[in-house]
């Protein structure tokens, strides 16, 4: 079946929703979700978005602090611009109905502004610490109530639409005209159609065993532009949360930054600090830093995880701030108003991703991607704390005006496209080989790409991977397609691209740290690592 829209979104977090609600102002917008809309990692953000609003910030302190954190990979005219954008986006969510947390006992509407590593600032606006989820709900609403959005939840792109008399031409020269989907519900795949096609699938965590990330963060966005001729860049800088919640009950609980901002204190099992060895901010250093940190000590000494003190606070003011992980902690037997919370770094984000314009445009003309899907430029080797949703909202409304003002210069009608064809394949009747493959895939990417790299762990990554490339591509093609395949696929493809983008870069750089290249060389490699389809 086949659908039309003036806009085709495949992506409902801030990203996906920020754009779907300012472009239905000039057309009609389909927005693909994989699960529920809802279901996004927007919405397990906890420690909130950095942005200048005080006095005593401003926009060059914020400016210095990122390209800090980035390791001197930023791209400074985009670090001036999301950081002079994003306080107009933010008055723009007030003005939409989000909450943020303001201090009590002080001025009406002044907010209370959290501290976070690498930041020498407070810039942290917050709801609470559950942030990303008032952001999410006020967004559904507006959205789902808007007579031109049309949402198709569990529903899972499985390629872009590039018409078949350009696949052979630059991409430049190339046009996005949506994408083929699978209905998962229904066991169907529909052909999206629509001039404007607009990546917000978010990151690639699930390439890791322990992530922060829910399970839809498989890299679609990524492999999908990747396949259609797009460039990536900088897919070797994983960032790992240094703080995940260590427990067999809990799956993938982040615990805020902004405990560590509010005083928190990382220490080994034998309650010694050792923070204060690693970095002259301590446990405030940049994530890159405290991660490899932890991960040291965890190996030197055997342990399975480091702990995160904040006892020394009011227990008061704990259940105040952090009110959603003393809630989730206390339903595991911790109270964090008594007891250190035991702590373990996860993969987080993904500070690579399609190359794009300033405006969200990817290579290929009418396919944006806007969030973590994309490199901007703006986090370099490291992301800053909390920068990532101000880069989501300030970068969906550049890809907007640059969608609406691409609109007015074109004067296509949407073109005929070839049905999706299933060919010869057949059901499957053997689903363990996609979740043994799946999970081979992530423990290799555990061990041997994860925060300490070396070039032999890179090597035998690369062997494994290529073999299991290989597999996986002839089980897609001989059987039909089911949402966990099309995940699957794009997983080994995203994984080949880390560790390609690793073995590259000879040096070690912000979050990507190679034993065999200890020091980081500005000379050979201050520079993007780019790859795209025919060329490494």
């Amino acid at each position: 079946m086949r659908h039309e829209s003036d806009f085709l979104v495949i992506g409902g977090g801030i990203a996906g929703l920020w754009f779907a609600i300012q472009a239905a102002e000039q057309g009609t917008v389909t927005l693909l979700a994989k699960k529920d809309v809802r279901e996004s990692s927007t919405n397990y953000a906890q420690g909130g978005i950095a942005a200048v609003s005080s006095k005593e910030d401003s926009f060059e302190e914020h400016i210095k602090d990122t390209m800090i954190a980035g390791a001197d990979l930023c791209n400074e005219e985009v670090v001036r611009t999301v950081i002079s954008e994003g306080p107009s986006r933010i008055e723009e969510l007030i003005r939409l109905g989000v909450q943020f947390t303001t201090r009590k006992n002080a001025p009406m509407n002044e907010f209370d502004l959290g501290l976070e590593g690498g930041h020498s600032k407070r810039r942290i606006l917050h709801a609470s610490d559950f942030t990303g989820r008032e952001i999410i709900d006020k967004l559904f609403v507006i959205a789902s109530e808007h007579p031109r959005i049309r949402f198709r939840d569990y529903h899972i792109a499985i390629d872009l639409f590039i018409h078949p008399r350009d696949r052979d031409l630059a991409p430049r020269e190339k046009n996005c005209w949506g994408a083929y989907v699978l209905d998962i519900r229904e066991d169907t795949v529909h052909s999206f159609v629509s001039p404007t096609t607009v990546l917000a699938t978010g990151g690639t965590g699930k390439v890791y065993l322990y992530t922060s990330n829910p399970d839809i963060a498989t890299g679609d966005g990524v492999a999908m532009a990747y396949r259609a001729g797009a460039r990536v860049a900088n897919m070797e800088f994983i960032q790992f949360h240094p703080t995940c919640l260590y427990h067999p009950k809990a799956k993938s609980f982040l615990i805020s930054e902004a405990v560590r901002g509010e005083g928190g204190i990382l220490r080994l099992q034998d309650g010694s600090s050792f923070m204060e060895r690693y970095h002259p901010q301590g446990c405030l250093a940049p994530r890159d830093i405290v991660a490899r940190a932890i991960d040291k000590e965890l190996k030197k000494r055997g342990d399975d995880y480091v702990t995160l003190d904040i006892t020394h606070r009011d227990p008061d003011f704990i259940r105040s701030r952090f009110p959603n992980i003393h809630r989730q902690c206390l339903s595991l037997g911790i109270d964090i108003t008594q007891e250190p919370i035991p702590v373990v770094p996860a993969a987080h984000y993904t500070c690579g991703g399609v190359m794009v314009d300033a405006c969200g445009q990817t290579d290929i003309q009418d396919l944006y991607a806007v969030g973590e899907v994309a490199c901007t430029g703006l986090h370099g080797a490291n992301r800053l704390a909390s920068n990532s949703l101000l880069e989501a909202l300030v970068f969906a409304q550049r890809a907007v005006d640059a969608s609406l003002l691409r609109r007015k210069e074109r004067n296509e009608p949407y073109p005929t496209l070839p049905h999706w064809t299933s060919g010869h394949a057949v059901d499957s009747d053997e689903s363990i080989v996609v979740s043994h493959n799946w999970d081979e895939i992530r423990r290799l990417m555990s061990n041997y790409v994860s925060i300490f790299r070396s070039n032999k762990r890179l090597e035998r990554a690369k062997r494994r991977i290529d073999a299991l490339a290989g597999e996986i591509h002839q089980y897609y093609w001989d059987f039909l397609v089911t949402s966990d395949l099309i995940e699957l696929r794009n997983l080994v493809l995203v994984a080949d691209l880390i560790i390609a983008s690793a073995m590259i870069r000879k040096e070690s750089r912000g979050l990507h740290y190679n034993i065999n290249y200890p020091i980081t060389d500005d000379e050979m490699w201050k520079r993007d690592t780019i790859m795209w389809r025919g060329y490494r």
